[in-house]
């Protein structure tokens, strides 16, 4: 889309897309050519008016709605870096108003928690700083209430309204996630078998609009169980769709490679 039509629909609707990302580790930061995808992505996206964010990095149930203070704090969710990583600061707004509005989203009898003490993990602030650096999009993380692809859909489409409201709804993973069945771990290492394919799979699933076999990953996709020995790092991606309303669910994808063998494919829908 050239720029100049890019700007007017941007102008046009506060629609916003919805996400799917690859979130790295702490020294994603330090990867020169993963950085620039996503500040290129961060630039290309509409300004969000807030930003709601499921990582991985927290599996909660019932939905539980994480801190919304002044200024949301972090939490340093890792071990063995180097002490700069425990330094980073990240001092995006909260969105206490959001956070009232998923709660109301739920259905009728739906307990949702608050977690004030609940501060955003990696999965969130990472590619947060990266996209939006200068931390003045108001952020709210939300739990991962399961582990189960289609009910987390159904979360998704729940939130789908949100959209309209200007808000980003992300859904924070990795395509491929073995971290105990790595043998090099240095970010050029080339992809095990498992990873490739496990990555190829979802390609075409994506290019076909194969919503059923994504849902079906565990048993059909090639790869399993190394690409993900527990899933948590894929079932974000289902809160993406699921809020996505593109009929064929035909995602762009933004953003592939590999960084320490796995995949870093990430997607945005409509």
């Amino acid at each position: 889309m050239p720029e100049t039509v890019a700007a007017l629909a941007r102008v046009m609707t506060d629609r916003m897309p919805t996400i799917f990302l690859s979130h790295g580790a702490p020294p994603l930061v330090d990867d020169q050519l993963w950085v620039e995808q996503l500040t290129q992505w961060g630039q290309d996206l509409p300004t969000p008016k807030a930003i709601l964010i499921v990582s991985a990095h927290w599996e909660a149930a019932p939905v539980t709605i994480g801190a919304t203070d002044p200024r949301v704090p972090l939490t340093y969710d890792f071990g063995g870096f180097p002490e700069r990583f425990y330094r980073a600061r990240y001092d995006a707004p909260g969105a206490a108003d959001l956070a009232q509005r998923v709660a109301a989203m739920m259905p009728d009898g739906q307990q949702v928690r608050q977690d004030p003490s609940r501060r955003l993990d990696h999965g969130a602030y990472v590619p947060l700083s990266v996209m939006w650096p200068n931390a003045e999009v108001p952020v709210l993380q939300m739990s991962l209430p399961t582990m189960d692809p289609a009910a987390l859909l159904r979360l998704g489409e729940r939130l789908r309204p949100l959209r309209d409201e200007g808000v980003l709804i992300i859904g924070s993973g990795f395509t491929t996630h073995g971290l105990p069945f790595l043998t090099d771990m240095t970010p050029e290492a080339a992809a095990p078998t498992w990873s490739a394919e496990f990555d190829d799979w979802a390609r075409e699933r994506f290019d076909t609009g194969d919503i059923e076999g994504l849902l079906n990953f565990r048993q059909v996709a090639p790869g399993m169980p190394y690409a993900h020995p527990t899933v948590e790092h894929f079932a974000p991606l289902f809160v993406a769709l699921g809020a996505s309303d593109d009929a064929e669910q035909k995602p762009q994808q933004v953003i592939d490679g590999f960084w320490i063998g796995l995949a870093k494919r990430s997607v945005q829908l409509v």
